[in-house]
């Protein structure tokens, strides 16, 4: 089986500022690839599009809103310009929530759903002509939520189950045109993600997350992201607590329902 290879390619990546985003950049730059680096945060990108340049990387930072269609594809459209493609999307931006849905207005899964969904989708739409042209490759950072539920987090859970709808109906769809598409499904990363998480009221949220398992470095997972895609997997499930979680949802169902409910029961 050959290798993908990434040297010399175009790489975007969104939600690139910080935590496994920031982590990819470095990964596949490393790699050789130039970096097209989109991300909400202008200042933070333009601190670790700094830091990829002092490593020798080529990049570029575009600072977009993925839930902002047209802002995306501008974005997308200047980022590819100047390589004149793109070899291999990583739709990385996404944003958080905690809360019971009975307590959680119905805005705060609107936005979780905006980002998380609608700007991996806005982002694919944008580069996908380029990524037709050159037989490219897109990566989805999903989640264990992704293929299991998740309480307090429904919207997070939606927009996560919403991304396997639509990358693996998209990936049937392009089966013929050469451009692969993989999901990733980590569970706990060390990152930010929770600290500009939302409340129920979409506020910043200030409680505390339970994780099970030890968060995973970025840096771990951008390397598994990494190997992944050179091996062009469909799926991807770094680590231990990702494999159990997808066998255990997968063979037992209800089980992992039980468990689920539990975790209310506790926090009750």
């Amino acid at each position: 089986m050959s290798l993908r290879e990434f040297a010399g390619a175009t790489v975007v990546v969104s939600g690139a500022a910080a935590g496994l985003g920031r982590a990819l950049c470095e990964r596949f730059g490393r790699a050789g690839a130039r970096i097209v680096a989109l991300d909400l945060d202008a200042a933070a990108l333009e601190h670790s599009v700094a830091r990829l340049h002092a490593a020798g990387i080529a990049a570029t930072a575009h600072a977009c809103d993925v839930a902002d269609e047209t802002a995306c594809r501008q974005a997308i459209e200047d980022g590819a310009a100047g390589s004149g493609g793109i070899d291999l999307l990583v739709c990385n931006a996404g944003i958080s929530h905690h809360g019971a849905f009975a307590h959680t207005r119905p805005a705060v899964i609107r936005r979780v759903m905006a980002v998380n969904f609608l700007g991996a989708m806005h982002c694919t739409h944008a580069a996908l002509p380029a990524l037709l042209a050159r037989r490219g490759m897109i990566v989805a950072i999903s989640s264990v939520a992704g293929f299991a539920p998740l309480v307090g987090r429904t919207g997070y859970a939606a927009s996560k189950h919403a991304l396997h709808g639509f990358f693996d109906s998209l990936r049937s769809e392009l089966a013929a045109s050469g451009v692969h598409v993989m999901l990733v499904c980590p569970s706990f990363i060390a990152t930010d993600i929770d600290r500009h998480a939302l409340d129920p009221e979409g506020r910043p949220f200030r409680g505390t997350k339970a994780v099970v398992g030890k968060p995973a470095a970025p840096e771990r997972i951008a390397d598994l992201v990494y190997e992944g895609a050179r091996r062009e997997q469909r799926l991807l499930l770094p680590g231990t607590t990702a494999r159990l979680a997808w066998w255990l949802s997968r063979l037992t169902p209800a089980g992992y329902a039980r468990i689920m409910a539990a975790r209310v029961r506790r926090a009750a």
